[in-house]
């Protein structure tokens, strides 16, 4: 995926973790969150198959980094929109996104992202990058026909990341178990 490389990780991730920003772990970010390893970051966007002139939703900015690959992938004539609960970490996200000048085809709004963002509803593609207790059917409503939700499902300290395909009946994929933290919210834990 050519977006990884056009991406500086480095860029980021907090000063004091810049040597280990391509070591594939996630690291400490602001206020008790994470920046996911590359590893499961590439299985989500491999998985939700994004295309260019894509209208996506994010849900979590956490760093920006994953806000920047879905803007490399969708390129100028898509849309991002990532949703954030914590302003530091909507701070922090927005100057990493203007140090790479990457920041024109994203929104990122300070909502609660367990419920999804109806204003620039439906996308083609949800991603989901904190843990949810079941599987969102906010988000699901707010996903085009075919669109494609990527997600973790499960108990806070043990989830299941799905690949979910909104069609007549749900098809729904395994990814496998992952850890991430929880999805704060309405919705979340």
């Amino acid at each position: 995926m050519l977006a990884f490389r056009d991406i500086p990780r480095e860029k980021f991730v907090l000063k004091k973790y810049k040597n280990e920003a391509y070591a594939d772990m996630a690291l400490p970010l602001l206020m008790g969150q994470t920046i996911s390893q590359p590893t499961t970051i590439m299985i989500m966007l491999n998985a939700l198959e994004v295309k260019r002139g894509e209208n996506v939703l994010e849900i979590g900015t956490g760093s920006g980094y994953q806000t920047a690959l879905l803007s490399k992938l969708v390129g100028p004539r898509g849309k991002v929109t990532s949703l954030e609960v914590l302003p530091e970490l909507i701070d922090f996200a927005k100057k990493n996104l203007r140090k790479i000048k990457l920041d024109k085809n994203i929104k990122i709004v300070k909502i609660d992202g367990s419920k999804g963002y109806e204003k620039f509803a439906p996308y083609d593609k949800i991603i989901v990058a904190a843990a949810s207790p079941k599987i969102n059917q906010v988000l699901l409503s707010q996903l085009i026909r075919e669109g494609v939700m990527v997600l973790p499902v499960g108990k806070i300290y043990e989830q299941k990341l799905l690949k979910i395909t909104k069609s007549r009946d749900l098809r729904t994929e395994n990814l496998g178990e992952f850890l991430f933290v929880p999805l704060r919210g309405e919705n979340g834990y």
